[in-house]
Protein backbone atom coordinates (compact mmCIF):
# COMPACT_ATOMS: atom_id res chain seq x y z
CA UNK A 1 0.00 0.00 0.00
CA UNK A 2 1.34 3.50 -0.97
CA UNK A 3 0.82 6.95 0.51
CA UNK A 4 0.57 10.09 -1.70
CA UNK A 5 2.33 13.24 -0.39
CA UNK A 6 2.45 16.80 -1.90
CA UNK A 7 5.57 18.93 -1.84
CA UNK A 8 4.64 22.41 -0.57
CA UNK A 9 7.30 24.29 -2.58
CA UNK A 10 6.93 22.63 -5.94
CA UNK A 11 3.36 21.39 -5.65
CA UNK A 12 4.22 18.01 -7.05
CA UNK A 13 2.75 14.83 -5.62
CA UNK A 14 4.95 11.92 -4.82
CA UNK A 15 4.12 8.40 -3.72
CA UNK A 16 6.02 6.38 -1.18
CA UNK A 17 5.27 3.02 0.35
CA UNK A 18 3.51 3.00 3.72
CA UNK A 19 5.27 0.93 6.35
CA UNK A 20 3.35 -2.19 7.22
CA UNK A 21 3.11 -3.12 10.86
CA UNK A 22 3.57 -6.82 11.46
CA UNK A 23 1.30 -8.27 14.12
CA UNK A 24 2.62 -11.38 15.83
CA UNK A 25 0.37 -14.40 15.23
CA UNK A 26 -0.37 -16.74 18.02
CA UNK A 27 0.08 -20.41 17.25
CA UNK A 28 -3.29 -22.08 17.56
CA UNK A 29 -3.83 -25.67 18.47
CA UNK A 30 -4.49 -27.99 15.57
CA UNK A 31 -8.16 -28.83 15.28
CA UNK A 32 -9.55 -31.97 13.70
CA UNK A 33 -10.96 -31.63 10.23
CA UNK A 34 -14.62 -30.77 10.00
CA UNK A 35 -16.83 -33.84 9.99
CA UNK A 36 -14.02 -36.16 11.15
CA UNK A 37 -14.33 -37.42 14.76
CA UNK A 38 -11.36 -37.31 17.06
CA UNK A 39 -9.54 -40.58 17.55
CA UNK A 40 -9.21 -41.91 21.06
CA UNK A 41 -6.83 -44.77 21.71
CA UNK A 42 -8.40 -45.50 25.10
CA UNK A 43 -11.89 -45.66 23.62
CA UNK A 44 -10.68 -47.96 20.85
CA UNK A 45 -9.05 -50.32 23.35
CA UNK A 46 -12.15 -50.41 25.55
CA UNK A 47 -14.37 -51.09 22.53
CA UNK A 48 -12.08 -53.91 21.43
CA UNK A 49 -12.22 -55.45 24.91
CA UNK A 50 -16.03 -55.30 24.97
CA UNK A 51 -16.17 -56.83 21.49
CA UNK A 52 -13.81 -59.59 22.55
CA UNK A 53 -15.81 -60.22 25.71
CA UNK A 54 -18.99 -60.53 23.64
CA UNK A 55 -17.68 -62.68 20.80
CA UNK A 56 -15.50 -65.20 22.65
CA UNK A 57 -18.43 -67.00 24.36
CA UNK A 58 -20.31 -67.09 21.06
CA UNK A 59 -17.24 -68.46 19.29
CA UNK A 60 -16.83 -71.12 21.99
CA UNK A 61 -20.49 -72.09 21.62
CA UNK A 62 -20.26 -72.47 17.84
CA UNK A 63 -17.04 -74.50 18.01
CA UNK A 64 -18.26 -76.74 20.86
CA UNK A 65 -21.49 -77.49 19.01
CA UNK A 66 -19.43 -79.27 16.34
CA UNK A 67 -17.98 -81.79 18.81
CA UNK A 68 -19.23 -85.09 20.14
CA UNK A 69 -19.62 -85.84 23.84
CA UNK A 70 -16.14 -87.39 23.91
CA UNK A 71 -14.66 -84.61 21.77
CA UNK A 72 -15.63 -81.97 24.35
CA UNK A 73 -13.20 -83.44 26.88
CA UNK A 74 -10.31 -84.30 24.58
CA UNK A 75 -9.97 -81.03 22.64
CA UNK A 76 -9.40 -77.36 23.35
CA UNK A 77 -12.45 -75.22 23.99
CA UNK A 78 -11.62 -72.70 21.26
CA UNK A 79 -10.59 -75.14 18.54
CA UNK A 80 -12.29 -77.88 16.56
CA UNK A 81 -12.04 -81.60 17.23
CA UNK A 82 -11.17 -84.17 14.59
CA UNK A 83 -14.83 -85.23 14.17
CA UNK A 84 -17.21 -82.56 12.81
CA UNK A 85 -20.51 -83.59 14.40
CA UNK A 86 -22.64 -80.45 14.12
CA UNK A 87 -25.36 -81.96 11.93
CA UNK A 88 -25.44 -85.15 14.00
CA UNK A 89 -25.79 -83.08 17.17
CA UNK A 90 -28.65 -81.06 15.69
CA UNK A 91 -30.46 -84.22 14.62
CA UNK A 92 -29.95 -85.87 18.00
CA UNK A 93 -31.07 -82.73 19.83
CA UNK A 94 -34.46 -82.80 18.11
CA UNK A 95 -34.89 -86.59 18.49
CA UNK A 96 -33.48 -87.17 21.99
CA UNK A 97 -35.99 -88.19 24.67
CA UNK A 98 -38.84 -88.62 22.16
CA UNK A 99 -38.28 -85.18 20.63
CA UNK A 100 -39.03 -83.20 23.80
CA UNK A 101 -36.77 -80.37 22.57
CA UNK A 102 -39.34 -79.54 19.89
CA UNK A 103 -42.03 -79.35 22.58
CA UNK A 104 -39.88 -76.97 24.62
CA UNK A 105 -39.25 -74.84 21.54
CA UNK A 106 -42.98 -74.58 20.81
CA UNK A 107 -43.65 -73.71 24.45
CA UNK A 108 -41.12 -70.89 24.27
CA UNK A 109 -42.69 -69.59 21.06
CA UNK A 110 -46.10 -69.66 22.78
CA UNK A 111 -44.81 -67.70 25.76
CA UNK A 112 -43.13 -65.15 23.49
CA UNK A 113 -46.05 -64.66 21.10
CA UNK A 114 -48.74 -64.38 23.77
CA UNK A 115 -46.70 -62.98 26.66
CA UNK A 116 -44.25 -60.66 24.92
CA UNK A 117 -46.76 -59.75 22.20
CA UNK A 118 -49.38 -58.89 24.81
CA UNK A 119 -46.84 -56.91 26.84
CA UNK A 120 -45.93 -54.87 23.76
CA UNK A 121 -49.58 -54.16 22.92
CA UNK A 122 -50.40 -53.09 26.48
CA UNK A 123 -47.28 -50.91 26.62
CA UNK A 124 -48.28 -49.19 23.37
CA UNK A 125 -51.81 -48.53 24.63
CA UNK A 126 -50.64 -47.27 28.03
CA UNK A 127 -47.78 -45.19 26.66
CA UNK A 128 -50.02 -43.49 24.08
CA UNK A 129 -52.67 -42.71 26.68
CA UNK A 130 -50.17 -41.32 29.19
CA UNK A 131 -48.44 -39.21 26.55
CA UNK A 132 -51.46 -37.72 24.76
CA UNK A 133 -54.26 -37.56 27.35
CA UNK A 134 -54.41 -35.35 30.43
CA UNK A 135 -56.19 -36.86 33.42
CA UNK A 136 -56.04 -36.59 37.22
CA UNK A 137 -53.36 -38.73 38.84
CA UNK A 138 -51.01 -38.66 35.87
CA UNK A 139 -48.02 -37.80 38.04
CA UNK A 140 -48.88 -40.62 40.42
CA UNK A 141 -48.94 -43.06 37.52
CA UNK A 142 -45.54 -41.78 36.42
CA UNK A 143 -44.13 -42.38 39.91
CA UNK A 144 -45.57 -45.90 39.99
CA UNK A 145 -44.11 -46.75 36.59
CA UNK A 146 -40.65 -45.45 37.54
CA UNK A 147 -40.80 -47.36 40.80
CA UNK A 148 -41.83 -50.54 39.01
CA UNK A 149 -38.87 -50.22 36.64
CA UNK A 150 -36.52 -50.05 39.63
CA UNK A 151 -37.93 -53.21 41.28
CA UNK A 152 -36.13 -56.40 40.11
CA UNK A 153 -38.27 -59.28 38.90
CA UNK A 154 -36.77 -61.72 41.38
CA UNK A 155 -38.15 -59.66 44.27
CA UNK A 156 -41.69 -60.27 43.00
CA UNK A 157 -41.21 -63.98 42.26
CA UNK A 158 -42.32 -65.34 45.64
CA UNK A 159 -45.42 -63.07 45.99
CA UNK A 160 -46.36 -63.93 42.41
CA UNK A 161 -46.01 -67.65 43.11
CA UNK A 162 -48.18 -67.42 46.24
CA UNK A 163 -50.86 -65.47 44.38
CA UNK A 164 -50.97 -67.88 41.44
CA UNK A 165 -50.90 -70.85 43.80
CA UNK A 166 -54.02 -69.58 45.57
CA UNK A 167 -55.70 -69.17 42.18
CA UNK A 168 -54.68 -72.67 41.08
CA UNK A 169 -52.73 -71.47 38.05
CA UNK A 170 -49.31 -72.89 38.91
CA UNK A 171 -47.94 -75.63 36.66
CA UNK A 172 -49.91 -74.15 33.75
CA UNK A 173 -48.80 -71.92 30.85
CA UNK A 174 -50.78 -69.01 32.33
CA UNK A 175 -48.35 -68.87 35.24
CA UNK A 176 -45.67 -67.74 32.77
CA UNK A 177 -47.82 -65.79 30.30
CA UNK A 178 -49.73 -63.51 32.69
CA UNK A 179 -46.66 -62.10 34.54
CA UNK A 180 -44.97 -61.60 31.16
CA UNK A 181 -47.78 -59.25 30.10
CA UNK A 182 -46.49 -56.55 32.45
CA UNK A 183 -43.47 -54.58 31.22
CA UNK A 184 -42.89 -51.34 33.18
CA UNK A 185 -39.82 -50.48 31.14
CA UNK A 186 -41.73 -51.01 27.89
CA UNK A 187 -44.53 -48.77 29.16
CA UNK A 188 -42.09 -46.03 30.09
CA UNK A 189 -40.28 -46.30 26.76
CA UNK A 190 -43.52 -46.04 24.77
CA UNK A 191 -44.63 -43.13 26.96
CA UNK A 192 -41.50 -41.16 26.07
CA UNK A 193 -41.56 -42.21 22.42
CA UNK A 194 -45.23 -41.35 21.88
CA UNK A 195 -44.73 -37.91 23.38
CA UNK A 196 -42.00 -37.13 20.83
CA UNK A 197 -43.18 -39.03 17.74
CA UNK A 198 -46.87 -38.04 17.55
CA UNK A 199 -47.67 -34.35 16.93
CA UNK A 200 -50.69 -33.23 18.94
CA UNK A 201 -51.86 -31.08 16.01
CA UNK A 202 -52.12 -34.20 13.83
CA UNK A 203 -54.42 -35.88 16.35
CA UNK A 204 -56.56 -32.76 16.65
CA UNK A 205 -56.88 -32.53 12.88
CA UNK A 206 -58.04 -36.15 12.70
CA UNK A 207 -60.60 -35.54 15.46
CA UNK A 208 -61.89 -32.42 13.67
CA UNK A 209 -62.41 -34.56 10.55
CA UNK A 210 -64.75 -36.78 12.56
CA UNK A 211 -62.46 -39.70 13.31
CA UNK A 212 -63.15 -41.63 16.49
CA UNK A 213 -60.47 -42.20 19.11
CA UNK A 214 -60.04 -45.82 18.03
CA UNK A 215 -59.57 -44.79 14.42
CA UNK A 216 -57.17 -42.01 15.42
CA UNK A 217 -55.07 -44.50 17.35
CA UNK A 218 -54.94 -47.28 14.75
CA UNK A 219 -54.73 -45.19 11.57
CA UNK A 220 -52.85 -42.08 12.69
CA UNK A 221 -50.84 -42.81 15.82
CA UNK A 222 -49.92 -46.47 15.36
CA UNK A 223 -47.93 -46.03 12.10
CA UNK A 224 -45.87 -43.27 13.75
CA UNK A 225 -45.13 -45.55 16.70
CA UNK A 226 -43.64 -48.35 14.56
CA UNK A 227 -39.97 -47.82 15.60
CA UNK A 228 -40.91 -47.70 19.28
CA UNK A 229 -43.11 -50.77 18.94
CA UNK A 230 -40.26 -52.75 17.40
CA UNK A 231 -37.88 -51.66 20.16
CA UNK A 232 -40.28 -52.62 22.95
CA UNK A 233 -41.14 -55.91 21.26
CA UNK A 234 -37.45 -56.81 21.00
CA UNK A 235 -36.86 -56.10 24.68
CA UNK A 236 -39.92 -58.06 25.81
CA UNK A 237 -39.18 -60.90 23.41
CA UNK A 238 -35.62 -61.32 24.68
CA UNK A 239 -36.77 -61.11 28.31
CA UNK A 240 -39.46 -63.76 27.78
CA UNK A 241 -37.28 -66.00 25.59
CA UNK A 242 -34.47 -66.03 28.19
CA UNK A 243 -36.79 -66.18 31.21
CA UNK A 244 -35.56 -68.87 33.58
CA UNK A 245 -36.42 -68.06 37.19
CA UNK A 246 -40.17 -67.57 36.73
CA UNK A 247 -40.77 -70.90 34.92
CA UNK A 248 -38.49 -72.59 37.47
CA UNK A 249 -40.78 -71.76 40.38
CA UNK A 250 -44.06 -71.94 38.47
CA UNK A 251 -43.82 -75.09 36.33
CA UNK A 252 -43.06 -78.64 37.40
CA UNK A 253 -44.42 -80.50 34.39
CA UNK A 254 -41.62 -81.03 31.81
CA UNK A 255 -44.19 -80.84 29.01
CA UNK A 256 -44.61 -77.12 29.72
CA UNK A 257 -40.91 -76.31 30.14
CA UNK A 258 -39.45 -73.49 28.03
CA UNK A 259 -36.08 -73.97 26.37
CA UNK A 260 -34.14 -72.44 29.25
CA UNK A 261 -35.60 -74.80 31.84
CA UNK A 262 -35.47 -77.82 29.55
CA UNK A 263 -31.79 -77.39 28.68
CA UNK A 264 -31.05 -76.89 32.38
CA UNK A 265 -32.69 -80.24 33.16
CA UNK A 266 -30.54 -81.91 30.48
CA UNK A 267 -27.45 -80.29 31.97
CA UNK A 268 -28.35 -81.54 35.47
CA UNK A 269 -29.03 -85.02 34.16
CA UNK A 270 -25.34 -85.98 34.44
CA UNK A 271 -25.40 -85.35 38.20
CA UNK A 272 -28.27 -87.79 38.85
CA UNK A 273 -27.75 -91.46 39.68
CA UNK A 274 -27.42 -93.39 36.45
CA UNK A 275 -27.92 -90.23 34.40
CA UNK A 276 -26.38 -89.99 30.95
CA UNK A 277 -24.32 -86.83 30.29
CA UNK A 278 -25.48 -85.06 27.14
CA UNK A 279 -23.42 -81.89 27.26
CA UNK A 280 -23.04 -81.90 23.49
CA UNK A 281 -26.83 -81.72 23.15
CA UNK A 282 -27.06 -78.96 25.75
CA UNK A 283 -24.50 -76.88 23.84
CA UNK A 284 -26.16 -77.55 20.49
CA UNK A 285 -29.57 -76.73 21.93
CA UNK A 286 -28.20 -73.46 23.31
CA UNK A 287 -26.86 -72.57 19.86
CA UNK A 288 -30.25 -73.32 18.30
CA UNK A 289 -31.91 -71.22 21.00
CA UNK A 290 -30.01 -68.02 20.20
CA UNK A 291 -30.44 -68.26 16.42
CA UNK A 292 -34.02 -66.78 16.41
CA UNK A 293 -32.91 -63.89 18.63
CA UNK A 294 -29.96 -63.04 16.38
CA UNK A 295 -32.20 -63.22 13.30
CA UNK A 296 -34.79 -60.94 14.90
CA UNK A 297 -32.18 -58.32 15.84
CA UNK A 298 -30.63 -58.36 12.38
CA UNK A 299 -33.97 -58.02 10.57
CA UNK A 300 -35.31 -55.29 12.86
CA UNK A 301 -32.04 -53.46 13.48
CA UNK A 302 -33.05 -50.36 11.52
CA UNK A 303 -36.27 -49.85 13.44
CA UNK A 304 -34.61 -50.74 16.74
CA UNK A 305 -31.87 -48.12 16.38
CA UNK A 306 -34.31 -45.38 15.38
CA UNK A 307 -36.52 -46.28 18.31
CA UNK A 308 -33.65 -46.02 20.80
CA UNK A 309 -32.60 -42.64 19.37
CA UNK A 310 -36.09 -41.16 19.61
CA UNK A 311 -36.23 -38.20 21.94
CA UNK A 312 -32.44 -37.95 22.29
CA UNK A 313 -32.30 -34.64 20.37
CA UNK A 314 -34.62 -31.74 21.12
CA UNK A 315 -35.39 -29.47 18.23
Amino acid sequence: MTVTTTDASSGTATQRPRPVKTVPRLRSARRPAAGRPRRSVLLTVLTALVLLYSLVPLLWLVISATKTQEGLSRSSGLWFDGDFALWDNITETFTYDDGVFTRWLLNTVLYVVVGAGGATFLAVLGGYALAKFAFPGRRAVFAVVIGAVAVPGTALAVPTFLMFSNMGLTNTPWAVIIPSLISPFGLYLMWVFAGEAIPTELLEAARMDGASEIRVFFQVALPLLAPGIVTVSLFTMVATWNNYFLPLIMIKDPDWYPLTLGLSSWNAQAATAGGQPVFNLVITGSLITIVPLIAAFLMLQKYWQSGLAAGSVKE
